[in-house]
């Protein structure tokens, strides 16, 4: 009879998470209603249904019982204390980089650098490090003329340039800190911030070096470039179109208006330098004890080291702007981060509903028996999340929220379950996706077949080549 009832109560809990996520896509996909009410009613239903009180209350046996209004509650405030600061003070500095010119800058220095007949490697690098402060639909936007300009001159495909753009953003934008989504699943998983920075960043050079030539690729197949009237044409062959002056692209690169590379570079290169060394250390073993330890873990930690990044970027690349518009503009960056933090914090309530009312424990004891690899479940919910929902920020904090019960019964590391959320939810980038559209319109892509071939297929390449990364690496972490 207990065990009746065991399996009764296991199946209540896991039909009450089943209906919660099925409403949370079908409110996302088919209604008006916002994304954030959709997962909190989704945390509702799952605590109620789950067999959750309304509101906490003592047991017979004297055992608190955490009810699902103080579940959402808790944790959301728990999720937004070890993120909050963190993406608040990024998008504030990634503002101040787009506006200053200093995004810029970073790119027309690395397409020198990498030289003639290399632009979309040129091209990739430059999102993949542009991609860390600013957002990736604002960064495709800001450097689509430079893509442009590059085409008319070398008369090279302008979908092979943007496309390679575009994946060096998308990779970062999903797995490296202080971007939101990565930052997140570190926080519910409890992962190091400089751990996760380190292993999102390895994690995403093969990817980009597996990408990359499939983007030549297709801007051959797709051959569109843009010509002297700044408009995107289609010859038959390369001599159809006159290429522009060099003297174009010598302006691009040449602009004086921009700030220098490494005054550009510092915002970015310090905080990161500062975390890492910290991350470094501590995994090296070093003495805790040490005079100069509180030192290190104080500038280490990722809050003051954003901080240090932003002061450098409001004082090195502003030093001349006034005060009010220095400040305008950076509360222009924080209007983006209001619809981020009530994503993050929510997905923090989901899941904190899934661990107070007992799902986890059901959900991680079915997961275990099932006969695929512990690191493919956080990748298989993310996919899932992306594909309906189509936010990858949205999908790795639903991905986290729902594998942070599990941790204790998955024979993986935290890092790498993290990892693996953000793997999946590069997957899939089709119609539901923003980004799908904002780089389609950016670069003149209407046709269905094309769209897929583009943006949808070099997500599902990238994320293809990280499912096989972690497949080794669980070998080693």
């Amino acid at each position: 009879m207990r065990e009746f009832q065991k399996m009764a109560e296991s199946t209540r809990m896991l039909l009450g998470l089943s209906l919660g996520i099925i409403t949370m896509i079908i409110l996302v996909a088919k209604t008006k209603v916002h994304s954030f009410i959709a997962m909190l009613l989704a945390a509702l239903i799952t605590g109620i249904i789950g067999g959750m009180p309304i509101v906490t209350v003592k047991a017979a046996d004297g055992k608190t019982i955490v009810g699902v209004i103080n579940a959402i509650t808790t944790g959301f405030g728990n999720t937004l204390s070890s993120t909050g600061i963190i993406i608040g003070l990024g998008v504030m500095m990634g503002a101040i980089l787009e506006k200053s010119g200093a995004a810029e800058r970073l790119a027309v220095s690395f397409i020198k650098a990498v030289g003639k007949g290399n632009e979309e490697w040129a091209l990739g690098v430059t999102g993949w490090v542009v991609s860390i402060p600013v957002f990736a639909d604002s960064a495709v936007v800001m450097l689509c003329p430079l893509c442009k300009a590059i085409s008319k001159v070398t008369g090279k495909s302008v979908i092979g340039l943007g496309l390679a753009l575009a994946c060096g953003l998308q990779l970062t934008h999903v797995l490296v800190p202080p971007t939101p989504g990565p930052l997140t699943a570190a926080g519910m998983l409890g992962v190091d911030v400089g751990q996760m920075i380190a292993g999102g960043a390895l994690l995403t050079i093969p990817m980009l070096i597996v990408v990359v030539p499939y983007c030549m690729w297709i801007g051959k197949k797709i051959y569109q470039v843009v010509n002297e009237d700044d408009e995107y044409v289609r010859p038959s062959k390369d001599g159809d179109v006159k290429r522009a002056s060099t003297d174009l692209l010598d302006q691009f690169l040449n602009r004086d208006d921009l700030p220098g590379f490494w005054i550009s570079a510092a915002p970015i290169v310090v905080p990161l330098f500062l975390i890492l060394l910290k991350t470094v250390l501590d995994l090296a073993g070093v003495d805790k004890a040490a005079a100069y330890y509180p030192a290190l873990a104080l500038f280490g930690s990722p809050i003051v080291a954003l901080m240090i990044g932003c002061l450098i970027a409001i004082y090195g690349l502003m030093p001349e702007r006034k005060t009010k518009e220095v400040l305008d503009i950076m509360n222009e960056g924080i209007k983006d981060t209001g619809l981020i933090m009530l994503i993050t914090g929510v997905g923090g309530s989901l899941g904190y509903v899934v661990r107070a009312s007992g799902i986890g424990s059901v959900l991680g004891k079915m997961v275990v028996g099932l006969p695929i690899p512990a690191v493919l479940i956080p990748f298989c919910i993310a996919a899932l999340m992306r594909i309906v929902l189509g936010s990858a920020t949205v999908a790795i904090v639903t991905a986290a929220s729902l594998t942070m019960p599990l941790m204790g019964q998955l024979t993986i590391s935290p890092l790498l379950m993290a990892m693996s959320c953000c793997v999946g939810a590069i997957s899939f980038g089709y119609f539901t996706d923003s980004g799908f559209w904002v780089w389609n319109g950016m670069f003149g892509v209407s046709d269905l077949k094309e769209q897929l071939a583009c943006k949808t297929a070099v997500s599902m390449i990238m994320a293809g080549v990280g499912l096989v990364e972690l497949l080794v690496i669980q070998f080693f972490l």
